[in-house]
């Protein structure tokens, strides 16, 4: 069961990056960026990148260099977010900003990035890793993490909810509604779909 067609569905595509830029942040979940995520011709040496490394053998506030190609390691993404709206704060113009990872980790980058005043125009996404959503309980207003299935019960309300393919960039999550609102305990079986 899905509602696919819903034109809030983002689309994602490769890293092309920006000539005209001043400079380039490549922020990647993860500890490095697979090739196929760059467009023909893209050198992930233009940019600057920040990764998330996952490791607690990451200095915990690693050495600020900004010049293309240089390489930076955070920990964790909350450390990530955290440096990132701090450079963004004293950013000026010309900076591209570009992400590659999961759909929850690219929408907290772009509101980071909306927030610091960047339009759409100067940021740019590339999708990898499980397909699994954050979703947001129209109902309690719950956020729940990881969901792979079409039908969720939320950890908030209890309410057996289908994800729909409708996303929120300002919630950075695809809405879930009561699946069993008009005929309570109807509840059609549910499907692994967002692995």
């Amino acid at each position: 069961m899905s509602d696919q067609g819903i034109k809030s569905r983002p689309a994602y595509g490769k890293i092309t990056g920006d000539p005209a830029a001043r400079h380039a942040l490549l922020v990647v979940e993860g500890a490095g960026l697979p090739d196929e995520l760059m467009a023909e011709g893209v050198d992930p040496s233009a940019f600057e990148t920040w990764t998330v490394a996952h490791a607690s053998t990451v200095p915990g506030a690693p050495v600020m260099d900004e010049a293309a190609g240089a390489v930076r390691p955070f920990r964790s993404a909350r450390q990530l977010f955290s440096a990132l709206e701090e450079r963004l704060a004293r950013e000026t113009m010309g900076l591209r900003l570009c992400a590659a990872g999961t759909e929850p980790f690219l929408w907290d980058v772009f509101n980071i990035g909306a927030v610091a005043g960047l339009t759409r125009q100067e940021m740019q996404f590339a999708q990898m890793g499980p397909q699994a959503r954050r979703i947001f309980c129209v109902h309690c207003r719950t956020v729940s993490e990881g969901i792979t299935a079409s039908i969720v019960t939320c950890a908030g309300c209890g309410a057996s909810l289908f994800v729909r393919d409708h996303f929120s960039k300002r919630l950075a999550a695809f809405m879930a509604v009561q699946i069993d609102a008009e005929v309570p305990g109807e509840v059609p079986p549910s499907e692994e779909i967002y692995r």
